[in-house]
C-alpha cells in the first residue's frame, strides 16, 4: 500500500480516491503549485486536506464564505482533527489577537480574502512556514475580483508575501478564459503549474426548461413540482421578496417542509435553516445565490431556477448541489418573458454609476464616512493607484462581459438541440450522446416518470428559530 492511500485511509476511512483526486494530491505533494478543475461534489476538498497531513508546515486555505468555512471546520473536527482554525470577521477582537499571537499552531487555517489582507495577519503569516496555500472556489477570482470583492485581486500579493512551498487552486466550473484570470491573480506562471481540468459533466442530473408567459404560471407550476419531485430540493429566486413569498406558499399549499434563506437574515437564522435543511427537518429552501456554497448534502434531488441565473459557470455551480450521491436528479430553469431584463438590471445596479465615480474622485476624502460596497469597491481602486479613466473603462468592461454571460444563458434556454451539448461546448468539451436521462430535448411531456422521480416530501414540521430550540434543549433555564 503506497503512502497516500495509507494516509487516505488512516485518517478519512476511504478505501480509494475518487476520479482526479490521486493526481492533484500527488502534483501538491510533490510541491508543484496546481490548477485543478473537478466537478461539483466530488471530493474537492481531500485534495487539500491529505496534503496536509504530508507536508511540513501549515496549510492555509482561502474560502469565500463563512458557510462554507464553518462546513469545512466541521468536516475536518469531525475526523479527529482539531489543529483547525477559522479566522473570521465573527470573533471579538479579543479573541481575534490571541488567535493571531499563536496562529502558527494551528495546521489547518481557514480564513475568507478580506481577513487575509489585513495587516496584522499578514504579518503573522509571513513570519510563519506556509506549505501549502489553497484558494478554495478558485473561480471567485474571476467571478467577484473585479467588481464586489476586489481583495480577491490581491491574492497574488499574498502569495508573494508568506511564500507558501506550494499553491492549489480549486474549483468546480472555470472556462478556459477563467482559469488564465485565476493563473494571472495568482501570479502563477503557467508552464510552471500542473493544470488538472476534469469535465464539468454532472450525468445524474437531468436538465429541463421550461417557459412560462407570467409569474402566475411559474408559480402554478413550481408548487406542482414541489408534489411531484421527490425532496429535498433548492429553488433560487433573484428576488429576496420572491423567494419568501413562495417558500410560505409552498408551505400553506402543498404542506412541505419549507424556508427561504437570503442574505438579510441575521446569522443565528441563516445557521437554523442551513442546519433544518441539513438534518432534514426542512425539506426545500427558497433562496437567493447566498445559500449553497458550502452546502454540502448528498441527497439534494432536485434545483430549481425560478429566475434566470447570472452565467452558466454559476447555473453549474447552483445545479451541482443536486446528486452528490450519484442518483438520478434533475435541475430545472424556469423562464419567462422579462426575465433577461430582470437580471439584466442587476448586472446594472452591480457597477458603480459613472456619476459616482466622477464624484468619488473627485473628492476621495468625502466618502471616507461611506461603507457601502461601491464606495468599498471605489476606495480599493483608488489606493491601487487606479486613475478615474482607468476605473470607468474596467467597470464598462465588466458589465459588457455580465451581459454577455447572460447573453449566453438566454442561448441555452432557447436552443433547439441537447442542453448538456450547449454546456460542455460553451467550457470546450466534447459531449457524448443524447439519451433519455439527458436533458428536455426531444423529450415527452412524461420524463419524470421515465427519470423515476416521484413524490416524496414529508410533510410541514413546525420550525423552530434558534431562541425556540434552545428553550426546547434547557427548558429550565431562566432567562429574566
Amino acid at each position: 500500500m503506497d503512502k497516500l492511500t495509507q494516509t487516505l485511509q488512516q485518517h478519512f476511512g476511504y478505501s480509494d480516491f475518487r476520479p482526479g483526486q490521486r493526481k492533484i494530491i500527488e502534483a501538491v505533494v510533490a510541491q508543484k503549485d496546481v490548477l485543478a478543475v473537478l466537478p461539483t461534489g466530488t471530493g474537492k476538498s481531500l485534495c487539500y486536506q491529505l496534503p496536509g497531513y504530508l507536508l511540513p508546515g501549515t496549510v492555509l486555505i482561502i474560502s469565500p464564505l463563512i458557510s462554507l468555512i464553518q462546513d469545512q471546520v466541521a468536516s475536518l473536527n469531525y475526523l479527529g482533527e482539531k489543529s483547525v482554525l477559522a479566522l473570521t470577521s465573527g470573533l471579538a477582537p479579543a479573541e481575534k489577537a490571541s488567535l493571531l499571537q499563536h496562529l502558527d499552531q494551528y495546521h489547518f487555517i481557514f480564513m475568507a480574502p478580506e481577513m487575509a489582507m489585513q495587516p496584522a495577519v499578514q504579518q503573522r503569516l509571513a513570519a510563519m512556514q506556509i506549505a501549502l496555500l489553497v484558494v478554495d472556489e478558485a473561480h471567485c477570482i474571476s467571478q467577484w475580483g473585479l467588481d464586489f470583492r476586489p481583495d480577491y485581486l490581491a491574492l497574488g500579493q499574498l502569495r508573494q508575501l508568506i511564500q507558501p512551498r506550494s499553491t492549489l487552486a480549486l474549483t468546480a466550473t472555470a472556462t478556459q478564459k477563467v482559469r488564465q484570470d485565476i493563473l494571472d491573480k495568482l501570479d502563477l506562471i503557467p508552464a510552471q503549474t500542473t493544470q488538472l481540468v476534469y469535465s464539468v459533466d454532472r450525468p445524474n442530473i437531468y436538465l429541463d426548461v421550461q417557459r412560462f408567459q407570467n409569474d402566475a404560471e411559474k408559480d402554478t407550476a413550481l408548487l406542482q413540482a414541489c408534489t411531484t419531485l421527490t425532496g429535498p430540493g433548492i429553488i433560487y429566486f433573484s428576488s429576496k421578496q420572491k423567494a419568501e413569498a413562495m417558500a410560505t406558499q409552498i408551505q400553506q399549499k402543498t404542506q412541505i417542509a419549507t424556508g427561504f434563506y437570503h442574505g438579510d437574515l441575521n446569522r443565528e437564522d441563516r445557521f437554523t435553516i442551513q442546519q433544518q435543511f441539513m438534518t432534514g427537518t426542512l425539506q426545500i429552501i427558497c433562496a437567493t445565490t447566498a445559500f449553497g456554497m458550502g452546502i454540502n448534502k448528498a441527497n439534494i434531488r432536485f434545483v430549481i431556477h425560478y429566475h434566470l441565473a447570472a452565467d452558466l459557470g454559476s447555473y453549474l455551480q447552483e445545479i451541482g448541489r443536486a446528486g452528490r450521491d450519484g442518483q438520478q436528479s434533475i435541475a430545472i430553469l424556469y423562464y419567462q418573458p422579462g426575465d433577461f431584463q430582470l437580471q439584466a438590471s442587476l448586472v446594472t445596479k452591480s457597477i458603480p454609476a459613472a456619476a459616482l465615480i466622477r464624484q468619488y474622485y473627485a473628492a476621495p476624502a468625502h466618502f471616507d464616512q461611506y461603507d457601502f460596497p461601491e464606495v468599498q469597491l471605489l476606495r480599493y481602486y483608488h489606493q491601487q493607484q487606479y486613475s478615474e479613466a482607468e476605473v470607468s473603462s474596467l467597470f464598462v468592461k465588466r458589465q459588457a462581459e455580465k451581459l454577455a454571460a447572460l447573453r449566453t444563458m438566454l442561448q441555452y434556454i432557447e436552443t433547439e438541440s441537447c442542453k448538456r451539448a450547449f454546456i460542455l461546448n460553451d467550457f470546450e468539451e466534447p459531449a457524448g450522446d443524447h439519451d433519455k436521462q439527458c436533458c428536455c430535448w426531444q423529450q415527452s411531456a412524461d420524463y419524470l416518470t421515465q427519470l423515476a422521480l416521484d413524490h416524496g416530501s414529508p410533510q410541514m414540521q413546525p420550525l423552530l428559530n434558534w431562541q425556540e430550540k434552545l428553550t426546547r434543549l434547557f427548558p429550565t433555564v431562566d432567562r429574566d
